[in-house]
């Protein structure tokens, strides 16, 4: 469950390692939008973040719950997890195959699998915590 945490954290700070050095996100809405001014951009760019970095906050508060819960032996923490799990990667889809008003998705393809990373933890936790004799 850590490896998920901390995938979940780098895929959030890596929206803010693409504003600072590749511009993927930007480069993507000024390639659907070509009309917009710099300003616009920027400010969808900022949106983004946001969003995204509000989406990695929940997902870093699911996994250290999560964690929590299998740790102390809580009996709702298998299905806790695997609800987690099944939001966790609806978002995850979501922002890697949602489209705008362009035709293309929302996202940058990079991006957005950035943002299925952590599902495969994910998935792993789940198939271990099934695994595992009944919680008291």
């Amino acid at each position: 469950m850590y490896a998920g945490l901390a995938l979940t954290v780098l895929a959030t700070i890596a929206t803010y390692v693409d504003r600072g050095t590749t511009h993927l996100l930007a480069a993507h809405i000024r390639a659907g939008y070509p009309s917009y001014p710099q300003a616009r951009i920027d400010s969808a760019v900022t949106t983004y973040l946001v969003v995204l970095s509000v989406i990695g906050a929940l997902g870093v508060i699911a996994w250290l719950t999560t964690a929590w819960a299998v740790q102390a032996g809580k009996r709702w923490a298998r299905p806790a997890a695997t609800v987690m799990f099944m939001l966790g990667t609806s978002v995850g889809l979501a922002g890697l195959l949602t489209k705008d008003t362009t035709g293309a998705t929302g996202l940058p393809p990079q991006l957005g699998w950035a943002g299925m990373i952590p599902c495969l933890a994910g998935v792993v936790a789940i198939a271990l915590l099934w695994r595992r004799p009944r919680l008291t």
